[in-house]
């Protein structure tokens, strides 16, 4: 959490939580709780911005998802913390 600005966003799910209170709870039950494994397979620099795109999987309802499950994790960085944190899921192009 101390990565985290305190007024910062999260958001996953197309859900928002705001600020560390909310990341929390967020993270001990979608994270923490669903055992979530995320193996990191590329990072993007652009600008104050990151893109990390991992594969992720955990103890969580998996149908209707792709395997390996991808997710592209968008990190906005103000003053050296997370000030925001967008997670998606990235159609690819057919």
């Amino acid at each position: 959490m101390a990565t985290f600005a305190d007024d910062a966003l999260v958001n996953d799910q197309l859900r928002d939580y705001w600020g560390k209170a909310a990341i929390r709870r967020w993270a001990e039950r979608d994270l923490i709780g669903e055992e979530l494994t995320i193996a990191v397979t590329k990072v993007l620099k652009h600008h104050d911005n990151f893109v990390v795109t991992a594969n992720v999987d955990g103890n969580f309802d998996m149908r209707g998802l792709p395997d390996p499950l991808i997710l592209a994790f968008y990190f906005t960085i103000d003053r050296d913390l997370i000030a925001q944190l967008i997670i998606l899921r990235n159609r690819q192009d057919i």
